[in-house]
């Protein structure tokens, strides 16, 4: 029997990167929050590479902490190694990189958000969402209660309508094994919402204990180290190297061998990817005239041995990915820890939304990250303040007549 819970001002679904920025921003703004996430183990989680930053990226860090954001403070204190990159260029194109410690972030963020006044962090799986006639918006979770909001965030990330594919073998899931968001793909579908299908992919994971090193270029850390957040008084250490390797033609061969076992070249995956992440195999073919690519392989955190195959996301079957690691120098002995494989996904067609990242036919209804079609955890992140920024300036125009929120700005 459903039962009612508690109403907020704002309910953002999904503590990703967007999720986490868009529950802390409207949080902070005064309004009460709530953030519900399928696993709160999970939160912040990063399940392909595991680094903050780059080219263009490290830029949106920055202004995501100009506007009050987690992100950078976060990338700050969990660094296992920073970089600067584009240093032979323009000081405008300078950008900060730095290998993160995925675990210790996730958990750091996890207790941010418990911290936080005026958020909830609450572990559910939202089932159904619909709008009242009173405006409000109606969240159902699997075990029936039934929380009210003003204004809702969607940030569900690959969750949604989920499904992996490794070669032939395809199933319903999220990211890193979790179960996805059926029943709320569902749901937004019979609201109407015009979902498409777009697809991602992440390489494998292997131990570092049988790799040969000697084999590979050493990449260090700069000397001198610079933070994200202007609020980082101490700059970050380096803890870890990374390291350089490259395919060969005997790598090039067995992808073209095997093709056809491929889901992106047998229609299998039907989905499109998001710009800047094609997968090993998409690069083979797009890049014909070249004999080898460029490979970094990346510490995924100071208490675990995997390494992070930066440059070989891949959906070919299992034992094609192995003969085709086990051709690159250095990677010869690999022991992979997980599979690669491809991830397939509902977003949002995003001419269904306002530059607010509002939509046009339901006030109130947001979304944010990787469900707008966006790549990367910071293009995430800095939609999720701007998504809290907009709803806020929304509900407190919508609602000001009678709401009794401790807004800042005072919706009452």
């Amino acid at each position: 029997m459903e039962y009612f819970a508690k109403a907020y001002d704002v309910a953002v679904i999904g503590a990703g990167h967007a999720g986490i920025e868009a529950g802390l921003a409207a949080a902070r703004l005064g309004c009460s929050t709530a953030v519900f996430t399928i696993n709160m183990d999970w939160v912040g989680n990063m399940p392909c590479n595991p680094s903050i930053g780059g080219t263009s990226k490290g830029h949106l860090v920055r202004e995501i902490d100009a506007l009050g954001g987690e992100m950078g403070k976060a990338a700050d204190r969990y660094t296992l190694q920073s970089r600067m990159l584009n240093l032979g260029k323009g000081p405008a194109v300078h950008s900060l990189r730095a290998q993160i410690d995925r675990r210790a972030y996730a958990g750091g963020m996890k207790h941010t958000l418990e911290r936080q006044d005026n958020l909830d962090l609450r572990q559910c799986e939202i089932t159904d969402i619909v709008q009242g006639e009173d405006g409000l918006w109606r969240l159902t979770t699997k075990l029936e209660a039934v929380y009210t909001a003003k204004a809702v965030v969607l940030a569900t990330g690959t969750f949604l309508g989920g499904r992996v594919y490794v070669g032939d073998v395809s199933y319903e899931s999220g990211p890193d094994g979790m179960f996805p968001a059926t029943a709320l793909a569902t749901a937004l579908k019979k609201l109407g919402l015009p979902l498409r299908r777009f697809k991602t992919g992440t390489p494998s994971r292997v131990n570092a204990r049988s790799l040969d090193f000697d084999k590979m270029e050493v990449q260090p850390g700069d000397d001198r180290t610079v933070p994200f957040s202007f609020e980082t008084d101490t700059p970050p250490e380096n803890k870890v190297v990374c390291h350089i390797t490259y395919t060969n033609a005997a790598t090039k061969q067995v992808i073209l061998d095997n093709l056809d076992r491929s889901p992106m070249y047998s229609g299998k995956i039907e989905g499109k990817g998001p710009r800047y992440c094609p997968s090993f195999e998409d690069k083979v073919v797009r890049f014909s005239d070249r004999e080898r690519h460029q490979l970094f392989v990346e510490p995924c955190g100071e208490k675990t041995e995997e390494m992070y195959l930066q440059g070989l996301s891949s959906s070919l079957p299992e034992d094609v990915q192995l003969a085709f690691i086990h051709t690159i120098p250095g990677l010869e002995h690999a022991q992979v820890m997980r599979t690669a494989y491809a991830i397939e996904y509902d977003c949002v067609d995003p001419r269904a939304m306002k530059a607010s990242l509002e939509f046009h036919d339901f006030p109130g209804l947001f979304g944010a990250g990787q469900f707008n079609g966006s790549s990367g955890y910071e293009e995430a992140a800095a939609q999720g303040p701007f998504c809290s920024f907009t709803d806020f300036s929304w509900a407190w125009r919508r609602w000001n007549r009678w709401c009794n929120s401790p807004c800042r700005l005072r919706c009452g």
